[in-house]
Protein backbone atom coordinates (compact mmCIF):
# COMPACT_ATOMS: atom_id res chain seq x y z
CA UNK A 1 0.00 0.00 0.00
CA UNK A 2 0.89 3.93 -0.87
CA UNK A 3 1.29 5.46 2.69
CA UNK A 4 0.32 8.79 1.25
CA UNK A 5 -2.74 7.00 -0.39
CA UNK A 6 -3.27 3.73 1.87
CA UNK A 7 -6.52 2.88 -0.88
CA UNK A 8 -3.51 2.81 -3.63
CA UNK A 9 -0.81 0.19 -4.18
CA UNK A 10 2.58 1.42 -4.87
CA UNK A 11 3.58 1.49 -8.17
CA UNK A 12 6.61 -0.96 -8.79
CA UNK A 13 8.50 -1.29 -11.89
CA UNK A 14 10.87 -3.59 -13.63
CA UNK A 15 14.20 -1.12 -14.93
CA UNK A 16 14.30 -2.01 -19.28
CA UNK A 17 17.60 -0.46 -19.95
CA UNK A 18 18.73 -0.31 -23.73
CA UNK A 19 22.29 0.10 -24.72
CA UNK A 20 23.97 0.40 -27.84
CA UNK A 21 24.40 -2.82 -28.83
CA UNK A 22 22.78 -4.11 -32.06
CA UNK A 23 19.45 -5.74 -31.18
CA UNK A 24 16.55 -3.55 -30.39
CA UNK A 25 14.08 -5.81 -31.31
CA UNK A 26 15.03 -7.81 -28.19
CA UNK A 27 14.04 -4.79 -25.96
CA UNK A 28 10.72 -4.04 -27.88
CA UNK A 29 9.98 -7.83 -27.51
CA UNK A 30 10.50 -7.47 -23.83
CA UNK A 31 8.86 -4.23 -23.24
CA UNK A 32 5.90 -5.80 -24.94
CA UNK A 33 5.80 -8.78 -22.28
CA UNK A 34 6.05 -7.53 -19.48
CA UNK A 35 3.67 -4.51 -20.37
CA UNK A 36 1.32 -7.96 -21.75
CA UNK A 37 1.86 -9.13 -18.03
CA UNK A 38 0.43 -6.34 -16.34
CA UNK A 39 3.60 -5.28 -15.18
CA UNK A 40 4.86 -1.37 -14.66
CA UNK A 41 8.44 -0.18 -16.47
CA UNK A 42 10.63 2.26 -15.46
CA UNK A 43 12.76 2.46 -19.10
CA UNK A 44 16.06 3.95 -20.22
CA UNK A 45 17.86 4.27 -23.47
CA UNK A 46 21.20 5.50 -23.60
CA UNK A 47 22.20 7.86 -25.95
CA UNK A 48 23.84 5.20 -28.03
CA UNK A 49 20.93 2.82 -28.40
CA UNK A 50 18.89 6.11 -29.81
CA UNK A 51 21.46 5.82 -32.67
CA UNK A 52 20.99 1.89 -32.95
CA UNK A 53 17.48 2.38 -32.66
CA UNK A 54 17.31 5.02 -35.65
CA UNK A 55 19.59 2.65 -37.63
CA UNK A 56 18.17 -0.61 -37.07
CA UNK A 57 14.33 0.68 -37.36
CA UNK A 58 13.99 4.43 -38.83
CA UNK A 59 13.02 5.39 -35.47
CA UNK A 60 14.06 7.99 -33.50
CA UNK A 61 13.60 8.03 -30.15
CA UNK A 62 13.03 11.46 -28.21
CA UNK A 63 12.68 12.78 -24.87
CA UNK A 64 9.63 15.20 -25.75
CA UNK A 65 8.06 12.40 -27.99
CA UNK A 66 8.98 9.28 -26.68
CA UNK A 67 5.07 7.86 -26.02
CA UNK A 68 5.02 8.06 -29.44
CA UNK A 69 8.36 7.07 -30.56
CA UNK A 70 7.53 3.90 -28.05
CA UNK A 71 4.33 3.22 -29.47
CA UNK A 72 5.92 3.12 -32.88
CA UNK A 73 8.85 1.04 -31.76
CA UNK A 74 6.85 -1.75 -30.11
CA UNK A 75 4.35 -2.07 -32.98
CA UNK A 76 7.36 -2.89 -35.68
CA UNK A 77 8.45 -6.85 -36.10
CA UNK A 78 11.62 -7.53 -35.49
CA UNK A 79 11.63 -8.00 -40.15
CA UNK A 80 11.33 -4.49 -39.58
CA UNK A 81 7.94 -4.11 -41.35
CA UNK A 82 6.06 -0.95 -39.35
CA UNK A 83 2.22 -1.90 -37.45
CA UNK A 84 3.17 -5.49 -37.51
CA UNK A 85 1.87 -5.24 -33.08
CA UNK A 86 -1.34 -3.64 -32.77
CA UNK A 87 -0.44 -0.42 -31.09
CA UNK A 88 -3.33 -0.63 -28.89
CA UNK A 89 -1.97 -3.63 -27.53
CA UNK A 90 0.90 -1.96 -25.62
CA UNK A 91 0.04 -0.02 -22.20
CA UNK A 92 2.52 2.42 -22.59
CA UNK A 93 0.23 4.40 -20.00
CA UNK A 94 2.19 1.57 -17.21
CA UNK A 95 5.79 2.86 -18.51
CA UNK A 96 7.28 5.87 -17.26
CA UNK A 97 10.65 6.80 -19.40
CA UNK A 98 13.97 8.46 -17.65
CA UNK A 99 16.11 10.33 -19.76
CA UNK A 100 19.49 8.82 -19.58
CA UNK A 101 21.44 11.55 -18.75
CA UNK A 102 19.17 12.11 -15.58
CA UNK A 103 21.44 11.07 -12.40
CA UNK A 104 18.57 12.34 -9.91
CA UNK A 105 16.20 9.98 -11.44
CA UNK A 106 14.50 7.61 -9.43
CA UNK A 107 16.04 4.41 -10.39
CA UNK A 108 19.82 6.00 -9.26
CA UNK A 109 18.44 5.54 -5.78
CA UNK A 110 18.35 2.34 -3.91
CA UNK A 111 15.23 4.04 -2.00
CA UNK A 112 13.03 3.73 -5.37
CA UNK A 113 11.06 0.26 -5.06
CA UNK A 114 11.79 -1.13 -8.04
CA UNK A 115 11.55 -5.20 -8.74
CA UNK A 116 14.83 -5.76 -10.47
CA UNK A 117 16.10 -5.06 -13.98
CA UNK A 118 16.88 -6.09 -17.42
CA UNK A 119 19.36 -4.56 -19.54
CA UNK A 120 18.69 -5.80 -23.39
CA UNK A 121 20.55 -5.78 -25.19
CA UNK A 122 24.08 -5.03 -23.36
CA UNK A 123 26.78 -4.04 -25.08
CA UNK A 124 30.02 -4.65 -24.08
CA UNK A 125 30.78 -0.78 -23.04
CA UNK A 126 27.60 -1.44 -21.19
CA UNK A 127 29.18 -4.79 -19.05
CA UNK A 128 32.15 -3.16 -18.46
CA UNK A 129 30.78 0.27 -17.16
CA UNK A 130 28.27 -1.63 -14.69
CA UNK A 131 31.21 -4.37 -13.70
CA UNK A 132 33.59 -1.52 -12.73
CA UNK A 133 30.88 0.30 -11.25
CA UNK A 134 31.43 3.40 -13.09
CA UNK A 135 27.89 5.08 -13.69
CA UNK A 136 28.48 7.06 -16.18
CA UNK A 137 24.93 7.62 -17.26
CA UNK A 138 21.85 6.54 -15.11
CA UNK A 139 21.50 3.02 -17.34
CA UNK A 140 24.70 2.21 -15.59
CA UNK A 141 23.86 3.87 -12.12
CA UNK A 142 20.18 1.71 -12.19
CA UNK A 143 22.38 -1.40 -12.53
CA UNK A 144 24.81 -0.50 -9.56
CA UNK A 145 22.01 -0.17 -7.66
CA UNK A 146 20.46 -3.40 -8.65
CA UNK A 147 22.94 -5.07 -7.86
CA UNK A 148 24.14 -3.58 -4.14
CA UNK A 149 20.39 -3.58 -2.91
CA UNK A 150 20.51 -7.39 -4.14
CA UNK A 151 17.51 -7.23 -6.80
CA UNK A 152 17.29 -9.12 -9.91
CA UNK A 153 19.78 -7.95 -12.89
CA UNK A 154 19.48 -9.82 -16.31
CA UNK A 155 22.33 -9.04 -18.43
CA UNK A 156 21.30 -9.61 -22.23
CA UNK A 157 24.87 -9.43 -24.10
CA UNK A 158 25.04 -9.44 -27.63
CA UNK A 159 28.44 -9.34 -28.70
CA UNK A 160 30.51 -11.89 -30.61
CA UNK A 161 33.38 -12.67 -30.46
CA UNK A 162 34.11 -11.95 -26.81
CA UNK A 163 37.15 -11.03 -25.87
CA UNK A 164 38.89 -12.26 -22.40
CA UNK A 165 38.62 -8.49 -20.91
CA UNK A 166 34.64 -8.70 -21.68
CA UNK A 167 34.71 -12.44 -20.28
CA UNK A 168 36.32 -11.08 -17.37
CA UNK A 169 33.65 -8.43 -16.67
CA UNK A 170 31.12 -10.93 -17.43
CA UNK A 171 32.18 -12.91 -14.89
CA UNK A 172 32.92 -10.45 -12.29
CA UNK A 173 28.83 -9.59 -12.78
CA UNK A 174 27.70 -13.12 -12.43
CA UNK A 175 29.99 -13.14 -9.24
CA UNK A 176 28.10 -9.69 -7.99
CA UNK A 177 24.71 -11.47 -8.49
CA UNK A 178 23.94 -10.74 -12.32
CA UNK A 179 22.13 -13.20 -14.30
CA UNK A 180 24.85 -13.08 -17.48
CA UNK A 181 21.93 -14.15 -20.79
CA UNK A 182 23.68 -14.19 -24.27
CA UNK A 183 21.40 -12.84 -27.00
CA UNK A 184 21.94 -16.59 -28.08
CA UNK A 185 18.61 -17.73 -29.80
CA UNK A 186 17.76 -21.45 -30.45
CA UNK A 187 15.99 -23.60 -32.71
CA UNK A 188 14.39 -26.50 -30.88
CA UNK A 189 11.18 -24.49 -30.70
CA UNK A 190 10.54 -24.68 -34.34
CA UNK A 191 11.37 -21.14 -35.48
CA UNK A 192 9.96 -20.19 -38.85
CA UNK A 193 10.22 -16.35 -38.29
CA UNK A 194 12.91 -14.01 -37.72
CA UNK A 195 10.45 -12.93 -35.07
CA UNK A 196 10.46 -16.59 -33.47
CA UNK A 197 14.07 -16.14 -32.60
CA UNK A 198 13.87 -12.92 -31.22
CA UNK A 199 10.80 -14.15 -28.92
CA UNK A 200 13.10 -16.65 -28.23
CA UNK A 201 15.81 -14.48 -26.35
CA UNK A 202 13.21 -12.30 -24.62
CA UNK A 203 11.76 -15.23 -23.37
CA UNK A 204 14.83 -16.42 -21.66
CA UNK A 205 15.36 -12.96 -20.32
CA UNK A 206 11.75 -12.68 -18.79
CA UNK A 207 12.14 -16.38 -17.68
CA UNK A 208 15.60 -15.20 -15.82
CA UNK A 209 13.70 -12.33 -13.67
CA UNK A 210 11.01 -14.48 -12.93
CA UNK A 211 7.77 -12.94 -15.36
CA UNK A 212 5.09 -15.22 -16.93
CA UNK A 213 5.30 -14.97 -20.54
CA UNK A 214 4.33 -17.28 -24.17
CA UNK A 215 7.10 -16.35 -26.20
CA UNK A 216 7.99 -19.77 -26.96
CA UNK A 217 7.55 -23.48 -26.78
CA UNK A 218 9.03 -24.30 -24.28
CA UNK A 219 10.94 -28.12 -24.38
CA UNK A 220 8.76 -30.81 -23.28
CA UNK A 221 11.07 -33.81 -24.20
CA UNK A 222 9.58 -34.71 -27.08
CA UNK A 223 12.10 -34.45 -30.30
CA UNK A 224 10.98 -33.09 -33.44
CA UNK A 225 7.89 -31.35 -31.48
CA UNK A 226 9.20 -28.07 -32.88
CA UNK A 227 8.38 -28.77 -36.68
CA UNK A 228 4.85 -29.95 -36.03
CA UNK A 229 4.18 -26.70 -33.68
CA UNK A 230 1.79 -24.31 -35.13
CA UNK A 231 3.04 -21.58 -35.23
CA UNK A 232 0.91 -17.46 -34.38
CA UNK A 233 3.58 -15.20 -34.14
CA UNK A 234 1.62 -12.03 -33.03
CA UNK A 235 -0.94 -12.92 -31.19
CA UNK A 236 -1.69 -9.01 -30.54
CA UNK A 237 -0.67 -8.53 -33.88
CA UNK A 238 -2.38 -5.80 -36.83
CA UNK A 239 -2.37 -8.89 -38.84
CA UNK A 240 -4.18 -11.66 -36.84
Amino acid sequence: MNPANPGRTARTPWIVGVSGASGTPYAAAVLRALLAAGESVDLVVSRAARLTLLDETGIGFRDAHWRSDLRAWLARGADGKPDTFAAESADIGAVRHWAAGDLAAGPSSGSYPVKGMLIVPASTACVAGVALGLSKDLLQRAASVTLKEGRRLVVAVRETPLNGQTLRHLVALDEAGATVLPASPAFYAGATHIQDLVDFVAGRALDAAGVPHTLYRRWEGDLGGGRTTTHTHYPNSAEG
